[in-house]
């Protein structure tokens, strides 16, 4: 294992160990006036949600570790306390890029990245009106984490306004992440694209309590077949099948039919893989308490 003490590495190395481990990382497209109503847009990956009531977006737009200068969008922020972080997706994701380059101050990056400047409701700074959601935002604090290069500047924001547009949203209007097709931040120059496969559903243990891996039999526990995630979507049932439930299961179906040789239990669990995979507990927990 590579162990890298911070302090025994430069910023730089660090920077790209961070940034390759802790992805992917959504962006915040940043846009952003100076004093004098000069427009601004940069994106940042150092960002997130935070909160709800109120709600709370937080992006860093880090000092740069090659000469510690800061970066114009913090500047504008210190400034005017106003900003709209847009939602990249797949769609704009090149002109996005462009737009990072660093261009001199006074620069529009919309007119240089080829996209449109919207006219915001609440705050100065405009949206993206190719972005597929924008948060009107005010800037409650800037918080510096240090005054060397590669520091943080946590810019705190509470969103005032949020624009989503409509062919994004499913049939109760709420996002749906497959037409969203959003992108996110890997290191170095990659991205990933959420889309397809890339986009898949685990029931969140919020209304039940699972049973936990550490109630599970001991031969289901120690599978040499079942993976941690089957385990752990096995352990999200808030009880298991009783006895008198599996032999009738056993009894009234016709699932298993695998010969009792040195390799039962092994292919017992993949039977039972097959039905976790697709989301079937019940029958797959009947399959593997079949054997008890």
């Amino acid at each position: 294992m590579l162990t890298i003490d911070p302090k025994k590495v430069s910023v730089p190395e660090l920077h790209s160990y961070l940034l390759g481990a802790i992805a992917p990382r959504p962006i915040a497209f940043a846009s952003t006036v100076d004093k004098d109503g000069k427009v601004n847009l940069s994106p940042y990956s150092f960002f997130n949600c935070f909160g709800a009531n109120p709600p709370i977006v937080i992006f860093s737009p880090a000092r740069r570790g090659r000469d510690n200068t800061t970066k114009h969008t913090y500047e504008n922020v210190k400034e005017v306390k106003e900003v709209v972080i847009n939602v990249v997706n797949y769609a704009i994701v090149e002109q996005m890029s462009l737009s990072s380059t660093e261009y001199p101050k006074g620069v529009n990056e919309f007119e240089k990245a080829g996209l449109t400047e919207a006219k915001s409701v609440l705050v100065k700074p405009p949206r993206v009106k190719e972005a597929p959601v924008a948060f009107e935002c005010k800037v409650l604090e800037v918080k510096e984490t240090g005054t060397e290069g590669g520091a943080g500047n946590l810019v705190i924001c509470e969103v005032l306004l949020a624009h989503f547009n409509d062919d994004i949203l499913d049939e109760n209007k709420k996002v749906d992440p497959f037409k969203l097709d959003a992108v996110a931040r890997m290191g170095g120059n990659y991205y990933c694209r959420a889309q397809g496969d890339a986009i898949f559903e685990i029931p969140k243990p919020l209304k039940s309590m699972g049973i936990g891996v550490d109630s599970m039999p001991e031969e289901v526990r120690s599978s040499h077949v079942l993976t941690g995630n089957n385990l752990g979507r096995l352990g999200n049932v808030e009880k298991l099948p009783d006895q008198s439930e599996v032999e009738a299961f056993v009894k009234g179906s016709d699932i298993i039919k695998i010969a009792k040789d040195d390799q039962y239990i092994n292919n017992l669990h993949k039977l039972a893989q097959t039905y976790v995979e697709k989301g079937d507990l019940d029958t797959a927990w009947k399959i593997l308490l079949s054997s008890q």
